[in-house]
């Protein structure tokens, strides 16, 4: 098959729009252009346009891995879910997770240590942090880690208390509401006691 034109990309530098005799379209990348050595009038063997055209969507489907987690943080799992759901096969999916991990980009230690500071800034305890690692996908490896990396989780706890009671001495069904409470965002009772404790309500001693 021949090259019948190559010409820059408008939409982006280090692209190339190249037509084949066919018809056909095709655009590449500054990677492809080298080590095809393509240029006008080329002629390409039928097992050399299959390799392109797999280089071509592998450098595709890297790019938008790139542009993902640039703009999203996340897992290696949920990378590999989102390069699935464009149609890239999975033993791809993978390896493109991995090179993103060379370069630095997909840090899953990182993302756990900072999935684990924002929900306890928001109020949520270990066993709540532990379940969004989980839903997100990020391995169990790294939770331990992660929790450690809250400095402080009774800062979260009493600034929910703060707004949950209004900063008034609260009934006893209040208090109620709020450990509940306390304890869906995953705390357990002794921490739950200990804050309430430091917010000035008064605990019975089981």
């Amino acid at each position: 098959m021949r090259i019948s034109k190559l010409t820059p990309s408008k939409r982006g530098q280090d692209r190339w729009i190249l037509q084949l005799e066919d018809g056909s379209f095709l655009q590449v990348g500054k990677n492809q252009m080298a080590d095809f050595a393509l240029y006008d009038g080329r002629e390409l063997t039928e097992e050399e346009l299959e390799d392109l055209r797999r280089a071509e969507r592998h450098d595709r489907f890297q790019s938008y891995a790139l542009r993902v987690l640039m703009d999203t943080p996340m897992s290696r799992k949920r990378l590999v879910e989102h390069l699935c759901r464009k149609a890239c096969p999975e033993e791809e999916a993978q390896a493109i997770a991995q090179r993103m991990v060379d370069l630095g980009v997909l840090n899953e230690g990182g993302y756990a240590a900072e999935v684990a500071r924002q929900y306890a800034a928001r109020g949520y305890g270990p066993r709540r942090v532990r379940d969004e690692l989980y839903r997100r996908g990020v391995p169990r490896e790294h939770w331990d880690a992660a929790l450690q990396e809250v400095e402080d989780w009774e800062e979260g706890m009493d600034a929910f208390l703060r707004k949950r009671l209004g900063g008034t001495a609260p009934d006893p069904k209040d208090l109620k509401r709020a450990s509940d409470a306390l304890a869906r965002r995953g705390y357990g009772w002794g921490e739950i006691n200990a804050a309430l404790r430091r917010y000035g309500a008064e605990i019975e001693e089981e």
